[in-house]
């Protein structure tokens, strides 16, 4: 008879409690990146705002140094919190560079109707005590604004200024993260 007939989701059920059994032993071996302890008892927050960052190189007066400038504002407040910081064990150096180029230029007037910029960076993260270079990297972003043309030169400078905060951003989120699995790993 049919309903005596042990049904294919009651088969499945040893496997899916196994399955899940084997979840839960493994739950305890990961730890969040962000989370509220590591090996040393200090949290990786804590190490991140002792990390000194130093000014970025531009020729003053120039738009590459207001970028370089809000970069070195946008990484302090991301290491840092905002918060008060104790005496650095580490110093963050930073180069970079500004990418202008025309994706999307209007046929009959000339003029770019949609601009990227870009900006690369290298760092590297020295610990201040035994001066050795413990991490060092590139990194990069790309971002595009819509140009309105010259009838609206104010919304074009303001659009400017919001793709080159914003590929600042990213820069400061991929050294942050790269930092972080440093403090958090060793390596």
């Amino acid at each position: 008879m049919w309903w005596l007939e042990p049904h294919g989701k009651i088969r499945q059920l040893p496997r899916l409690a196994m399955a899940l059994f084997l979840a839960g032993l493994t739950a305890g071996c990961f730890q969040p990146l962000y989370g509220a302890r590591t090996t040393d008892g200090s949290t990786v927050a804590d190490q991140l705002r002792l990390v000194s960052i130093e000014p970025i190189r531009a020729q003053s007066g120039t738009a590459e140094a207001a970028l370089a400038s809000e970069l070195r504002n946008i990484m302090i407040f991301d290491l840092g919190g905002g918060a008060a910081a104790g005496a650095p064990t580490h110093k963050l150096t930073l180069q970079m560079s500004v990418l202008k180029q025309q994706v999307i230029v209007d046929v009959t007037t000339s003029r770019p109707d949609v601009e990227q910029a870009g900006i690369n960076a290298s760092y590297t993260l020295t610990e201040i005590g035994s001066g050795k270079v413990v991490v060092q990297g590139q990194t990069f972003s790309r971002v595009s604004y819509d140009n309105p043309g010259q009838a609206q030169r104010f919304a074009s400078a303001r659009g400017r200024r919001d793709e080159e905060r914003r590929a600042a951003k990213v820069i400061s989120e991929n050294i942050r993260a790269r930092l972080s699995s440093y403090f958090i790993a060793g390596t």
